[in-house]
């Protein structure tokens, strides 16, 4: 049958989530970073989700669908929600401004601390499973593709690693699947100027190495690169 339903532009989406929580029925997941309409009976077509995105991606079309069903949507519901239907508002991608007054710490006692100093993070979120695909925030950037453990062995990370990059990580050996494919993505669709790569040396850290250089070769761009490895006493290993 012909009738109104939800389309989604994936080019616009900025993977925020918002529609996917605003979205009543479960018809919108977040599959690989964007949102997606999964199925047509979901959707009933009052766009509930239209005003809760920000780039303007979802609109309502007529076409050819399955008939809402109601009673499917109940059962979906009953059954377990969703991710999609409880995405996380505060994946919203999002620019990270500071007006260089840094408050003191609540939990460290300020006069034991050392200095109180400014987060070098640009840009939120950070892991490579949550952050949208194309942001304005990777034009033109120096990117930081971390092993998260990296930021907790090597002291200094914020200032010799995150320092006027964006940052983006994760942990191969706990994430389900390959990051090359959304790496790829990334890579082929940003002005990228520079690479670095940030890695603990025990062997499962590879993998997050491995899918930022096939990333690299497949997205068809040449970008100048470098590997860190960092020890897990805290070192940099040349």
């Amino acid at each position: 049958m012909k009738r109104k339903i939800v389309e989604i532009d994936r080019e616009k989406c900025n993977g925020c989530g918002l529609c996917a929580n605003a979205c009543h029925e479960g018809a919108i997941e977040m599959v690989d970073g964007k949102a997606q309409l999964v199925k047509d009976d979901y959707c009933d077509g009052m766009g509930d989700c239209l005003p809760a995105c920000p780039t303007g991606a979802i609109t309502i079309t007529e076409r050819e669908a399955a008939a809402y069903d109601e009673k499917a949507v109940a059962q979906r519901k009953a059954a377990a929600p969703s991710p999609g239907m409880h995405a996380c508002p505060g994946s919203m991608a999002r620019m990270l401004k500071r007006d260089g007054n840094v408050k003191p710490n609540a939990i460290i006692d300020p006069g034991k601390a050392y200095g109180q100093q400014v987060s070098s993070l640009g840009q939120w979120p950070v892991q490579i499973k949550l952050v949208p695909e194309k942001a304005p925030y990777f034009q033109g950037a120096k990117l930081l593709i971390a092993a998260d453990c990296t930021a907790y062995a090597y002291a200094s990370f914020h200032r010799d690693m995150m320092r006027r990059r964006i940052t983006i990580i994760g942990c191969p050996k706990l994430d389900e699947g390959d990051y090359t494919v959304k790496l790829t993505s990334i890579l082929a669709q940003n002005d990228i100027k520079e690479l670095l790569i940030v890695r603990m040396e025990v062997p499962c850290c590879g993998g997050l190495e491995r899918a930022a250089t096939n990333a690299l070769k497949e997205s068809g761009k040449f970008i100048p690169w470098r590997v860190i490895t960092v020890a897990i006493d805290g070192h940099i290993i040349d």
